[in-house]
């Protein structure tokens, strides 16, 4: 299995592009649950190319009826991400300090349960600038997000066959 680079400017491009629209290409799930970690999937897609079809257990996305969870659930991205190795984007979880432009922080209450997937685009002034759907955002401080506790998921690459 070839790994290949992941392509962190496609992924700010797509963000800022589609941070408040919607591309007609994927379903919106505002109204039924939140768009948050679909429009995080979609920026990792942008800078990997490659979707993962295992049943169940990959990241693919069809249509809003023909998709795995880990493409539009927090926990469950971060269980492909953190865990796969086999085609497709593979991550490891990393303090706020190293994540990277591209890279996906996700945060949660204190009791361990995570809800939203933020795409970092950028820095400034030492703070971290995201990207969202759900509650529409691009360049928008981290710091301002109400949140217990975050953890920093760094795209390591992705594999092809």
């Amino acid at each position: 299995m070839e790994e290949l680079k992941y392509d962190r400017q496609l992924v700010y491009e797509y963000a800022k592009k589609w941070a408040f629209k919607r591309n007609p290409d994927f379903y919106d799930f505002s109204k039924i649950g939140g768009d948050c970690t679909n429009f995080a999937s979609q920026c990792i897609y942008a800078g990997t190319k490659i979707m993962n079809y295992t049943p169940v257990l990959g990241w693919f996305y069809n249509s809003a009826n023909d998709r795995t969870a880990s493409w539009t659930g927090v926990e469950y991205l971060y269980n492909f991400l953190t865990t796969n190795s086999g085609v497709g984007p593979f991550a490891k979880v990393v303090p706020l300090a190293e994540i990277e432009v591209g890279d996906i922080v996700q945060l949660g209450t204190a009791t361990g349960d995570f809800y939203h997937s933020p795409v970092v685009v950028g820095f400034s002034r030492g703070q971290i600038l995201v990207a969202a759907h759900s509650y529409d955002a691009f360049n928008k401080p981290l710091s301002s997000y109400n949140f217990a506790q975050a953890r920093g998921l760094h795209i390591l690459g992705v594999r092809k066959e």
